[in-house]
């Protein structure tokens, strides 16, 4: 999205606030709780979702699916018939990786994130062009999963920012967590095909598998592409 207003204490407006469940089925509408991400369809063990591109309308929450370019699935995620239209499509697509019927699901207010915390997931470009470095590929950034991208600091500086503040757009920010890096990263998104392991790249190189960093909402604003981000002391 090109813009997007943050609210104190939430994660940005839509992030995650759909999934695909399957096997067990666990997730309660009515009384959400956080679950592990190995619950739902994801690129750490389902590296084919990569192949498929989609659109979605913010307004009227209508999800489209592409492959290839050609529109293979589509339907109204607020209604049941909508997201069974969906889910008919992933039980064929994706059929021999799943432990059960696919089930998208939602709750309002709700964000099945990766963290139980509410945050934003932000990364350094900078530090994404070093890991290029490294393992010899132009790395889409993408890969990293970023609510935010930003550039101007040397890689691996934002290291030193767990604890502090910083203001974006009209927005206050505060660092709390590291990401640690898992095999999704490890998905190249053109080919949808498992590649050399980031995880271990960046165990090997440097000693860890942090990427990113997480940060809260402290107070609320609006974020919009090009805005200055400045280290509050």
């Amino acid at each position: 999205m090109p813009k997007f207003t943050l609210t104190a204490g939430e994660c940005v407006p839509l992030d995650r606030a759909y999934a695909i469940e399957h096997g067990a089925k666990r997730f309660d509408a009515l009384n959400p709780e956080w679950l592990p991400k190995t619950h739902f369809l994801q690129l750490m063990r389902h590296e084919r979702l990569a192949s498929l591109e989609l659109d979605f309308d913010e307004s009227s929450h209508v999800l489209t699916l592409f492959r290839d370019r050609k529109q293979i699935a589509r339907g109204t995620l607020k209604t049941k018939l909508g997201r069974q239209m969906i889910e008919q499509f992933l039980a064929a697509y994706i059929k021999a990786e799943l432990l059960g019927p696919p089930r998208i699901v939602s709750a309002p207010g709700h964000s099945i994130t990766d963290i139980a915390d509410k945050a934003l997931h932000i990364v350094n470009l900078e530090t994404v062009r070093d890991l290029s470095r490294i393992v010899e590929l132009d790395l889409d950034p993408l890969r990293f999963r970023a609510n935010i991208y930003f550039e101007g600091l040397p890689a691996w500086e934002e290291r030193r920012w767990l604890g502090k503040t910083i203001s974006c757009g009209t927005a206050t920010l505060r660092f709390f967590k590291e990401t640690a890096r898992c095999e999704a990263t490890s998905v190249d998104l053109k080919t949808a095909k498992r590649g050399l392991s980031i995880p271990a790249t960046l165990q090997r190189t440097w000693g860890h598998t942090k990427f990113g960093l997480y940060a809260k909402v402290v107070s609320g604003g609006e974020v919009v592409p090009g805005n200055r981000i400045g280290l509050q002391m």
